[in-house]
C-alpha cells in the first residue's frame, strides 16, 4: 500500500511539474510575442514620423515628395488618408499579397506589415476596383481605426464621408458609399469583371451590404476605391468601398 502512495505522489508530482513547465513556457512565448509586437509598432512609428516629413498639408491639400520616398522604397504608389482615423499612409505595391502583411515600409521584419495595395491593381484611377490593404492593429495603428468608419458619429459627419488618395500624377478623391463587416471572401476584394452586367451586379451588391445609407447613387461607369481590414474577432473583415469623384 505505502508503494502504491508513493507511486501514484510522485506520478502525480511529475503532472504538476510538467503543467508548471507548461505553464512557464506559455508566459515566456507571450511574453516574447508581447516584446516582437511593441519592438513592430514603435518601429513603424518611427518611420512614419519620418515619412511625415516629406508630405505636406495645407488648406487640407497633400503634398506628398514621392520621389524621395520611392528612394526609400521602390514600391511606394500612393498616400491615402481617411478623415477622422489613423490612417495616414504611404501605400505599397509588390507582386504578391503577402509580403507587406510581415514587412514595414523599410521592408524590414515586422508583424504589423504596412498598408498595401492589391497585387492585380495596375495603381490607375482606371481600375474599376482599387483594393487597399492594413492590419487591424490594437494600437489603432495601420487600418486598426478602420472600424470608426462602422460608427454612425463617423458616418453622420459628411466631411468624413471624402477620402484622399494621391499618387505621383494625381491627387484622387473619393465618396464613401459603403462601410460593413462581412465573412472573408474573394468577391469584394474582385478586381477584374467580365462585363457591364457583371459590375454592375457587384456595385449593387456590396452597397446593399451597408450598415449606412450615405445616399450615394453608382453606375457602372464609377471607379471604386476599397479598404480592407480584419476585424478582430472571427473571421470577418471590415470593409469600406468609396467612389472616384
Amino acid at each position: 500500500m505505502k508503494h502504491t502512495q508513493k507511486k501514484k505522489l510522485s506520478l502525480g508530482t511529475i503532472i504538476s511539474f510538467l503543467i508548471t513547465i507548461i505553464c512557464i513556457g506559455g508566459i515566456i512565448y507571450s511574453g516574447i510575442n508581447i516584446y516582437l509586437w511593441k519592438q513592430s509598432i514603435d518601429k513603424n512609428a518611427n518611420i512614419q514620423d519620418s515619412i511625415n516629413k516629406r508630405v505636406k498639408t495645407e488648406n487640407d491639400k497633400i503634398q506628398v515628395d514621392f520621389n524621395k520616398l520611392k528612394k526609400n522604397n521602390p514600391d511606394t504608389v500612393g498616400y491615402l488618408k481617411v478623415n477622422n482615423t489613423n490612417i495616414e499612409y504611404v501605400v505599397v505595391k509588390t507582386t504578391n499579397n503577402d509580403y507587406y502583411l510581415t514587412h514595414n515600409f523599410n521592408k524590414e521584419q515586422n508583424v504589423a506589415g504596412w498598408v498595401f495595395m492589391d497585387y492585380k491593381n495596375t495603381n490607375s484611377s482606371n481600375d474599376k476596383n482599387t483594393v487597399i490593404y492594413g492590419h487591424n492593429m490594437k494600437d489603432g495603428s495601420m487600418f486598426g481605426s478602420l472600424k470608426n468608419t462602422l460608427k454612425t458619429e463617423w458616418q453622420n459627419n459628411k466631411k468624413n464621408r471624402t477620402i484622399q488618395y494621391i499618387t505621383e500624377k494625381e491627387t484622387l478623391k473619393y465618396v464613401v458609399f459603403s462601410t460593413y463587416v462581412v465573412n472573408e471572401e474573394e468577391y469584394y476584394i474582385q478586381t477584374d469583371f467580365n462585363d457591364e452586367e457583371d459590375y454592375s451586379n457587384f456595385l449593387n451588391k456590396v452597397k446593399s451590404r451597408s450598415n449606412y445609407d450615405y445616399q450615394v447613387n453608382i453606375k457602372t461607369t464609377d471607379k471604386v476605391l476599397t479598404l480592407s481590414s480584419c476585424a478582430g474577432y472571427g473571421n470577418k473583415r471590415v470593409v469600406l468601398h468609396a467612389k472616384l469623384i
